[in-house]
């Protein structure tokens, strides 16, 4: 899989070194060099040190992860848990097994800063059941933590005990969801918990958890070594450091793609891929996975690359997946791929998901197969605002906003199936979900 950054490289610095992701490899580089700086600084000083560098959660809500940590009760008689997210099931997005076949050493050293931090003594990494490779990539560096005495018991003599255990999980893109992967951890249903109570306080096996993602963690070594204050200084505003971007679409050279934040959205994709494949024009952008709401061509290059930017397009960083729609890309098509993905996936426990998602892939179905009617595109737009913060999770949001971004801002390819005219419909993979695939769903 193609990496390459534009500026900085930070969190894949070692992805070319061929043996990065064994411990020689990654030592000799600077591997576990934090922690002897580590040990040395009191629990409480490390989670500042992280809540000054403004590192934000790469798995898609972009939560501070210093606060988060902050949130974990202090003075308990319960043990406290570290569950890594490396589920990895919103479409488009490959950043992560990148991290857990590349350099795997980066995410351990992560883990035990925060573990020690926090006072955690065992952590679960949850992978995407699919991830063969990852898995196996990721188990032999944390046997090899084991054999050199970073993990286990007294790590480095600092009488602190950490455990790694790695989960493969059963391929549900709920259990991407917080608590929907501690209850698959549990060997329950994988479905998300009604909150609160939040998992800092009442998590996996009812104690203290804190929950992260992959990207997350494996930032944590950069800002060890060169503190907070030289991480926050990268990116813009509350968007610092830097984020691994998955660019897949009608792009000449899809990829994983790292850069700091605040860059035009455009300009980033032009010179990571090449842009446009086949010297198309540009039609419309996805830009933080499939449940993001969509960015028409003129959107995308007006707006930069960071939180609050495109929080006020209307839209969102998530979990970084950008999707490039070329000129013949028939957004009906796309958008119909991507309901029938939430329709699939919903757990069913709550009324507006289990019901709403699976009517949003009807009416854009049948819409598609030019059996729809015009009241039908504004039956779309209606049942999206009472789909929205209205369930147990955001499986619902993640349907209802891009399915009325698309409404809006193409309706025309909507009524011109209505009106059997012939818009331009192809195939195409949307991050990942071809027709193939799609349709065994």
């Amino acid at each position: 899989m193609r990496y390459e950054a534009v500026g900085k490289k930070l969190i894949g610095e070692r992805f070319d070194v061929p043996d990065a992701y064994t411990r020689a490899g990654y030592e000799r580089d600077g591997g576990y060099r934090s922690l002897d700086k580590l040990f040395a600084m009191k629990p409480e000083e490390v989670i500042e040190e992280v809540k000054r560098s403004g590192l934000r959660g790469r798995g898609g809500a972009g939560f501070p992860a210093g606060m988060k940590w902050s949130f974990v009760p202090k003075s308990t008689d319960k043990p406290k848990y570290l569950c890594v997210n490396a589920d990895e099931g919103e479409p488009g997005t490959f950043k992560d097994r990148l991290i857990l076949e590349h350099d795997p050493h980066a995410l351990i050293e992560g883990i035990i800063i925060c573990c020690y931090a926090v006072g955690i003594g065992t952590a679960y990494v949850y992978v995407r059941g699919e991830y063969d490779h990852p898995i196996a990539r990721f188990q032999g560096a944390v046997d090899e933590a084991y054999a050199a005495g970073l993990l286990g018991k007294n790590v480095r003599g600092t009488g602190r005990d950490i455990d790694v255990v790695v989960h493969k999980g059963a391929g549900a893109y709920i259990c991407g969801e917080e608590t929907g992967l501690i209850e698959s951890l549990e060997g329950k249903k994988g479905q998300p918990r009604p909150k609160p109570p939040f998992p800092a306080v009442v998590g996996v096996f009812g104690c203290p958890t804190v929950v992260n993602n992959v990207e997350t963690l494996a930032a944590l070594p950069w800002i060890m070594n060169n503190g907070g204050d030289a991480y926050a200084a990268l990116g813009t505003g509350k968007s610092t450091g830097t984020m691994l971007f998955s660019i897949s679409g009608m792009v000449e050279r899809p990829g994983v793609y790292e850069t700091e934040f605040g860059v035009n959205l455009w300009d980033f994709i032009e010179k990571a891929t090449g842009g446009v494949k086949d010297g198309k024009k540009l039609k419309a952008v996805i830009p933080g996975g499939s449940s993001a709401p969509i960015l028409t061509a003129d959107e995308a290059r007006a707006v930069t690359l960071d939180y609050e930017s495109l929080a006020a397009a209307g839209t969102m960083v998530g979990s970084g997946a950008i999707m490039v729609l070329d000129e013949d890309t028939c957004v009906v098509k796309a958008l119909e791929v991507i309901m029938r993905f939430y329709a699939h996936e919903s757990c069913g426990q709550c009324p507006p998901c289990r019901e709403g998602t699976y009517w949003l892939y009807r009416l854009v179905k049948r819409i598609r197969e030019g059996k729809g009617r015009l009241e039908d595109i504004d039956l779309i737009v209606s049942i999206c605002p009472d789909m929205l913060g209205r369930t147990v999770c955001v499986l619902a949001d993640a349907a209802a906003m891009p399915a009325a971004s698309y409404v809006k801002k193409f309706r025309h390819e909507f009524e011109a199936y209505v009106n059997a005219e012939q818009p331009p419909e192809r195939e195409i993979p949307i991050g990942g979900i071809d027709a193939e695939w799609a349709s065994r769903l």
